[in-house]
């Protein structure tokens, strides 16, 4: 048998939370793939990022609701695959005692950069506007 015989975790067999862990990851890693592509081409090719100054993110990028709308499903896309591709390696390497301390500040950063980014996008003034 060879060392490469099965790629990625396998799926989970029992369902609840972990199946649905399991799916979200992979659906998840698509629709980056397709965001930040996406991302890439309004960035550079729409905007041409050598014409733009610093303050053009809050003028004219920020001030439309569909592109702040768009980096606001960016970022919750991003942190969400993150935290949960950090807490399936937690699961594998750590046990008992310390997978539920791991586990535990792992969510409650996950809630703090999920609540930090969300207030940011919503709440930033726009100058101008």
């Amino acid at each position: 048998m060879s060392l490469y015989s099965r790629s990625g975790r396998p799926r989970p067999q029992s369902g609840g939370f972990e199946l649905f862990v399991w799916y979200y990851m992979r659906l998840s890693g698509v629709a980056l793939f397709v965001l930040a592509l996406i991302h890439f081409s309004v960035m550079h090719f729409v905007f041409d990022p050598s014409q733009e100054k610093s303050g053009w993110i809050f003028s004219e990028r920020w001030n439309n609701v569909l592109l702040r709308s768009f980096d606001w499903l960016l970022l919750m896309m991003v942190v969400s695959h993150a935290f949960l591709g950090i807490r399936t390696v937690t699961m594998d390497y750590f046990q008992g005692g310390r997978r539920t301390l791991a586990l535990t500040a792992l969510y409650l950063l996950g809630i703090v950069v999920l609540v930090m980014g969300t207030t940011v996008v919503l709440t930033v003034k726009i100058p101008g506007a």
